[in-house]
Formats: structure tokens, C-alpha cells, sequence
């Protein structure tokens, strides 16, 4: 693989830099304390309209075709300035390429328009529940085909920008008696839907201007064609979508890592302790260093995981290396950032404490760490028994 970006991606990475700059980060503070919800919508619509909402996407349904690799630069680049905001883009992105992968021809053309051109705010996934996070395919929501339509029952958690998506992925049990993972089935459902609800807000730890919401399906009754892909194939529609999201996520740390060691780096310069500035201390300038190789190093990962993903080649394994090896560097940085900073980073005078509020749940959410450990040994196992 050769890493030097193309013109096409270095011109995308620095528009994403400078949107990110000027329009981000300046209220990235205000959005974190639950205030100006109508910037944030505002700076997403304005997202959508420079076409990172559909990155991957092919030109026919309103997407940028830039690729993969461009999705993980954008998905930096906005969560250097503001978490919220990428994870909404970030998630918004892989709803539109379900969609394209799965989708048949006029859900591609109802839908990922919409979504690229910011006529729909967002698009949501609706997978997880109460008792199945790490192993969806213990989910219990059911889909019943009654006439010419499905009928949804049951609640969904952690469903990230809920109150303002058009269009909702859901998976539900389409039959009870199928082997665990083989009777579950994937659905397209519009906002607004009758018997669809926005259930509780999560009051999280951070990323506070994403909304991360339960959703209530009461009876909840969809066109016969709202089937999105085969009957009985969403599990595996999961592991797909679960895969290229990693990728998103791992970006997102990336750029929130970056965002609290370039701070830090910066603050070594200026803060003086002993008549030095504590940036001639080795304790300061190892901290420094491990850092920053491990995010260029995560960097790396992401790269190779994406490229493989853009070229069509197996990526499984590579994005969950990546994911895990991003969040855990990243958590690592603002750990070692605040340090740097002391007392003054754990204040809400200098942002730092939101970067690490911020990037703790990358290594909860797209599965955990853990997760990922067991996906990655499992593909090496099994290549030693092929």
C-alpha cells in the first residue's frame, strides 16, 4: 500500500481542516454544556452540503465517491474540533453505504440522497438493546409480517442522533425459531412513522451534543418493502456495517487524541516550573514522544484498514486492529495530556477535560475492545488452521 495521500484526498482533508477550524471548534465547548442545539443541526446540514455525508458513496445517489480512506481523514479532522459532530457524520455515512450495499434500487434512490444532501439531518442505527450489545444476536424486538406489513415491537438503546434522523436501520427477530443470529432481519423505517417513539436521552459522559436516545416500536407498522436486504440476513448485514464502522470510530479518536497531545505539546512550551519550561523535562518530552508515535502509528492502521475496504479486499480484521489500537492510543494521549497540562487540564477553563471525557466510550462503542481481541485472535487462528 502507498500511504502518500492523492491530491483529491489531501484537498478533502484540508477542507474538512478548515470547516473543522472555523466553524467547529469555536462552539465545541458551548454544544458540550447542552447549549445552541441549533448550531450543531446547523454545522451538520452545512456538512452534508460540502458532501462528507456521503463519502463512500457513488456520484448517482448524491455521493462524493471520494472513498474510503477520505471518510477516515474527514472523520479526524471534525473530531480534532468537536467529537459530537463526528460521530453524527460518522454514523450518517455508514447508514448510507448499508443502504447502497444491501438496498435495492428504490430504497437507494428514496433514501441516500436525502441523507447526502442534508434533507435528512442524520440517519440512525437501531441495533443495540438492553440485553444484547456485545452479542446482537440475543436482540428480542420482533418484526412480524401481518398482510402487506411488518409490525415492529419492542426497544432499542444507544441509538446515536435519534431525534433528528430521517431514517432509522433496525434489526429485529424475524423468526423466533431460527438458530441464534439466523432469524434476524434488517428494516428500513422512516421518522415519523406511526407507533415509532424517541424514548429517554442519555445523560452520557461526553459527546453531549450528540443525542443518543432509546427508540420505542409500539405496534410500530412498515411497508412490506421496507425489508432491507434478504429475509433472515441481518445479522449478517450487522457484521458488515459493524466492520466499516470501526474504521469511523477509530478516525474519530484519532483526531480527538491528536487534538488533546497538540494542546498539551503546545501549553509544554509556554508553562515554566523550576525557571525551565517543562518542556525541557524527559518525563514531558516521553510523554511527547510516546504519544504522538502512537497516533502515527494508529494513523497507520486506519490507512490500511480503509485502503483495504476501498479496494474491495478483506478488511474485517484490519478495522478492528484499528479501532482497538486507535481508542486505546487516543485514551492513552489524553491521559498523558492532562498530566502534562495538571491541575489546570482537569478544569473546564481549558478543554482538555472534554477530549477525555469525549474519547473514553471509543473503546465502548462499534464493540467494545474486548470484542475486538476476540475478533482479531479468531482470524489469526483460523489462518493457522486453513
Amino acid at each position: 500500500m502507498y500511504i502518500e495521500l492523492t491530491e483529491e484526498q489531501k484537498i478533502i482533508k484540508e477542507t474538512a481542516k478548515s470547516f473543522a477550524t472555523s466553524e467547529l471548534e469555536p462552539i465545541a465547548s458551548e454544544l458540550d454544556k447542552g447549549n445552541n442545539k441549533d448550531a450543531y443541526l446547523n454545522n451538520i446540514k452545512k456538512l452534508a452540503d460540502l458532501g462528507f455525508m456521503g463519502l463512500n458513496i457513488k456520484n448517482e445517489y448524491g455521493g462524493a465517491e471520494a472513498g474510503v480512506v477520505a471518510f477516515s481523514l474527514v472523520i479526524s479532522e471534525i473530531g480534532r474540533a468537536c467529537a459530537s459532530t463526528a460521530v453524527t457524520v460518522s454514523v450518517s455515512n455508514m447508514v448510507c453505504e448499508v443502504i447502497e450495499s444491501v438496498g435495492n434500487k428504490q430504497q437507494k434512490e428514496k433514501y441516500i440522497s436525502k441523507i447526502c444532501s442534508g434533507e435528512y439531518l442524520a440517519g440512525s442505527f437501531a441495533l443495540s438493546e438492553a440485553g444484547a450489545g456485545s452479542d446482537p444476536s440475543s436482540m428480542t424486538v420482533s418484526a412480524v409480517l401481518d398482510g402487506a406489513e411488518w409490525v415492529i415491537n419492542g426497544t432499542k438503546l444507544w441509538t446515536t442522533s435519534a431525534p433528528y434522523a430521517g431514517v432509522f436501520v433496525v434489526w429485529a427477530v424475524t423468526d423466533k425459531n431460527a438458530p441464534r443470529g439466523k432469524g434476524i432481519s434488517c428494516f428500513l423505517v422512516d421518522a415519523g412513522t406511526s407507533g415509532l417513539k424517541i424514548g429517554r436521552e442519555e445523560d452520557k459522559l461526553g459527546q453531549h451534543a450528540s443525542s443518543t436516545n432509546e427508540v420505542i416500536f409500539e405496534n410500530c407498522k412498515i411497508p412490506k418493502d421496507a425489508l432491507l436486504g434478504q429475509l433472515n440476513d441481518g445479522f449478517k448485514i450487522a457484521l458488515i456495517e459493524l466492520s466499516g464502522g470501526r474504521i469511523g470510530v477509530g478516525s474519530l479518536a484519532l483526531g480527538i487524541g491528536l487534538a488533546a497531545m497538540d494542546y498539551a505539546a503546545k501549553y509544554s512550551l509556554e508553562r515554566k516550573q523550576f525557571n525551565h519550561k517543562i518542556s525541557d523535562f524527559q518525563a514531558i518530552q516521553w510523554m511527547i514522544a510516546d504519544s504522538y508515535t502512537e497516533l502515527e502509528a494508529a494513523r497507520l492502521l486506519l490507512m490500511s484498514a480503509s485502503f483495504k475496504k476501498e479496494n474491495n479486499k478483506s478488511f474485517s480484521k484490519e478495522a478492528s486492529m484499528a479501532k482497538m489500537f486507535s481508542t486505546e492510543a487516543a485514551n492513552k494521549a489524553c491521559y498523558n495530556a492532562m498530566q502534562i497540562m495538571g491541575g489546570y487540564g482537569y478544569t473546564k477553563d481549558f478543554p482538555l477535560e472534554r477530549y477525555y471525557r469525549d474519547v473514553r466510550v471509543t473503546s465502548i462503542y462499534e464493540g467494545t475492545n474486548e470484542i475486538q481481541r476476540v475478533i482479531i485472535a479468531r482470524d489469526i487462528l483460523k489462518s493457522f488452521q486453513n
